[in-house]
């Protein structure tokens, strides 16, 4: 097995391919997140928030830069309609950007209030958009607000896209992050990454039933994340979650045993899976887009 990729438990042989090594497609950026596959069109999309900028990555062709500005986007995914859906922190919203790259937007506003600075979101096989909104973009690196915030809590909010109701689906966070889906939609992992302002603060991911397609019950504690945190994940066919962590990105169960790592010399952000077999990872970690190959491929659509 190549030394970028070390497993904690056998189950994580049969993930990985023992001759795949990390390869890092691009650098200069401030702070990348978001990735998300396009395979109609065999690109991925990513945000450097920090430059307030999207950029696309095609194989052979290499990176461009895709949107500037973009109110530094942070998380992107896609629509049961292949439409990108966007969070924006600058601008305290979640957008969707038509097939002939209109923007409308989806959500902004909660009973009148401002968002905070929504962060990361998934969308269910029902259409309904899933999102969180954390305080990042209200406070500075210390913790201090720069911007109060008018709802005043960090929720996890179901919107349907329909109606445009936006109801709040989880509320006991300290700072709700990255969100995913079990392969059949029976369980929502949700991250809180309180840890990034406050020392001894969560740095684990949860787990909530979905009762009735709509509500999470029964939280717990799915994995606590070390070093660092969960700021992003996703699921892969067989239910398994590939986060974020400090020194890569981590592998566990759908029982919550961690399997193994895949090790990356920076800070992971977030990841997603792609390529034609849809088996490629993509990591976004701080300054560089990353990639290997693993032997399972990923549940998100599309």
């Amino acid at each position: 097995m190549h030394p970028d990729i070390e497993a904690k438990d056998d189950r994580f042989l049969a993930l990985t391919l023992p001759d795949s090594r990390l390869e890092k497609l691009h650098g200069g950026m401030r702070w990348a997140e978001g990735p998300v596959w396009f395979a109609d069109g065999d690109y991925l999309l990513w945000s450097d928030v920090f430059s307030d900028r999207m950029l696309q990555w095609v194989d052979g062709l290499g990176a461009r830069v895709w949107r500037q500005p973009s109110n530094t986007s942070n998380g992107n995914t896609r629509d049961r309609e292949g439409r990108l859906v966007t969070c924006e922190h600058a601008t305290r919203r979640v957008i969707r950007t038509e097939i002939d790259g209109t923007i409308t937007v989806l959500a902004d506003r909660f009973e009148g209030k401002r968002l905070n600075s929504p962060n990361d979101v998934v969308v269910k096989s029902d259409g309904t958009i899933w999102f969180t909104d954390p305080p990042y973009g209200l406070i500075d690196k210390d913790g201090a607000f720069n911007t109060e915030s008018e709802i005043g809590a960090w929720n996890v909010y179901r919107l349907d896209p329909a109606t445009g109701a936006l109801a709040v689906a989880l509320g006991d966070f300290d700072k709700p992050n990255g969100l995913a889906f079990s392969p059949d939609e029976s369980v929502l992992y949700v991250a809180d990454t309180g840890i990034s302002h406050r020392p001894g603060g969560a740095h684990h991911i949860r787990a909530f039933d979905v009762v009735d397609g709509k509500t999470p019950r029964n939280g717990r504690v799915f994995a606590e994340i070390s070093p660092g945190c969960s700021d992003g994940f996703r699921v892969d066919r067989q239910g398994n979650v590939w986060t974020s962590a400090g020194d890569g990105v981590h592998c566990y169960a759908p029982g919550g045993k961690f399997l193994g790592r895949i090790k990356v010399p920076e800070t992971v952000a977030n990841v997603t899976f792609g390529g034609p077999q849809r088996n490629r990872l993509f990591i976004t970690a701080t300054t560089s887009l990353y990639a290997i190959s693993v032997a399972v491929t990923g549940a998100q659509y599309p």
